[in-house]
């Protein structure tokens, strides 16, 4: 498994790569704040994506409340027409052994 590097060793990395870079020659343009990378700064956005944009939606609520319904818990099933199953219950000694089992309506 190739090892992660952590936040401190990439920006060490980053760093050095940074001198070597300015070691060799390399310069650095300084970009005044506020410039922007587009031609037309005053305009509006363009989109970057090609194709038309704001495609027509076609609405499926039937779709959306099957995916509703689908969400929801069912509802109980009818338990108060049955009765409670008895359950065993184990009958313990002073010392904690058990000594017997019990049955127990609930």
């Amino acid at each position: 498994m190739k090892p992660i590097k952590t936040k401190r060793q990439l920006r060490d990395e980053l760093n050095q790569q940074v001198s070597e870079f300015l070691d060799h020659g390399g310069s650095v343009k300084e970009v005044p704040r506020g410039l922007s990378g587009r031609e037309d700064a005053r305009g509006p956005l363009v989109s970057i994506f090609d194709g038309q944009g704001g495609e027509d939606r076609t609405p499926v609520p039937e779709v959306v409340a099957a995916i509703e319904a689908r969400r929801k818990p069912h509802p109980p099933l009818h338990k108060s027409n049955r009765k409670p199953r008895p359950r065993k219950r184990v009958i313990l000694d002073d010392f904690g052994q058990p000594l017997r089992w019990e049955w127990v309506e609930e």
